[in-house]
């Protein structure tokens, strides 16, 4: 089975919170700090206590700064935890996060990355939050991490640069592509560390089912009066087939029976173009004897109201059904094999370590056939068996 870790974000995340978090559910503080060490930072201290907020107890970790800290630049934070003695996974995890967080810097900034200098997230305390962060999960032996929609504040902080809206910018593009949710509060409730760990570490999905072994509250530093400044951690095995991807899709359909065959091939293109992930028409016998179709798109979270609203625009349509259901998958690599009429573009399909089998690709096959003269179906088998005793998948 599967370490999963469930990031329940009902009051935001930041860095601090996460490695309250993290010391919640078991990690001993004493062992990131021991880990810090490998870095050259000096001049801070860590402090763990229990709180409360709304009645619910957590840990909180905070940074104390006791020396001044040197300016730093993206690139001496990475070359320092390159050149660190960090495990290579830690370093590894960690160095991507940066690397998110500052390519997010120099976005908003219209900087090159080099030239990125952080100044609230370069301090000690990002450091120390975002390698402990990385640090706990290595310890906790996490193999996968799923986090909620994150909720967006509105209004306006002030930072080293002066008034700034919320999200913060650099919150805002680290969350690129990912799903969001109106925070209905005027507090930072977001940070950009936070929205780093989350945005590179973890998947944004709906809580999978699973065996919860222990829960967790990382406790930020403010009293929130409509809710408790809590993130909340769930660490558990998941159940079910392994070795299988796992995500959850949108699906929405609708019957058609009033329009014409012309809008509804671009309609499938239009839908494609615009992100969904899959798109079919099924053929239907509808009311008063008259010939239809059930449009079934199949969409990411955060794309579905807007293919939904596609349909509704192009097609006669009135109205889409819209539920949201969970996949297995099997993990899949692209790959060239060759063969005797050329090379061959090649699917593996593995479940977990094992390759189940070699699906030829369409198009690359259609092109062999052409400049080779053979048949479609021989050029396939010319690339299976090619393909399968490459891999060792022959009988």
């Amino acid at each position: 089975m599967t370490t999963l870790l469930y990031l329940d974000t009902f009051s935001g995340i930041s860095g601090d919170m996460m490695l309250g978090l993290l010391v919640d559910l078991g990690v001993d503080l004493a062992e990131i700090e021991a880990e810090l060490t490998r870095l050259p930072v000096s001049g801070y201290r860590l402090a763990q206590r229990s709180e409360q907020r709304h009645g619910i107890g957590g840990t909180r970790v905070e940074v104390f700064c006791e020396e001044r800290q040197p300016a730093r630049t993206w690139t001496m934070i990475d070359r320092m935890l390159a050149d660190s003695s960090l495990d290579e996974a830690i370093k590894g995890a960690a160095r991507r996060i940066f690397r998110r967080l500052g390519e997010a810097e120099a976005q908003v900034h219209r900087v090159e990355l080099d030239t990125v200098h952080f100044h609230e997230v370069g301090a000690v305390d990002a450091i120390v939050d975002i390698v402990g962060s990385t640090v706990g999960l290595h310890l906790l032996g996490v193999e996968e991490i799923l986090c909620a929609p994150l909720p967006m504040s509105s209004g306006l902080i002030h930072g080293s640069h002066g008034a700034m809206p919320l999200p913060a910018p650099a919150t805002l593009q680290l969350l690129k592509g990912q799903p969001v949710r109106d925070a209905a509060s005027d507090r930072e409730l977001v940070t950009p560390t936070g929205a780093a760990i989350a945005s590179t570490t973890a998947r944004f999905d709906a809580m999978p089912e699973l065996c919860v072994d222990r829960i967790g509250y990382g406790v930020g530093g403010w009293q929130l009066e409509d809710r408790p400044n809590l993130l909340r951690g769930i660490l558990g095995q998941r159940t079910g087939v392994a070795g299988l991807k796992r995500d959850t899709v949108t699906v929405i359909e609708c019957h058609i029976d009033d329009s014409s065959p012309e809008w509804l091939g671009s309609l499938l293109e239009r839908l494609k173009a615009a992100g969904a992930r899959d798109v079919s028409f099924t053929q239907l016998q509808m009311k008063k004897n008259r010939p239809g179709i059930r449009l079934t798109v199949v969409a990411r979270l955060h794309e579905a109201d807007a293919l939904a609203q596609l349909i509704l625009r192009e097609s006669s349509a009135i109205g889409v059904r819209m539920y949201d259901t969970r996949r297995l998958k099997l993990h899949r690599e692209p790959a060239v094999v060759q063969t005797a009429l050329g090379n061959a573009a090649v699917k593996l399909l593995y479940q977990g370590e094992t390759l189940l089998r070699i699906t030829p690709e369409h198009a690359s096959c259609e092109q062999l056939a052409q400049s080779s003269g053979r048949p479609l179906p021989d050029v396939y088998r010319v690339v299976s068996t090619a393909a399968n005793r490459h891999y060792g998948l022959e009988d």
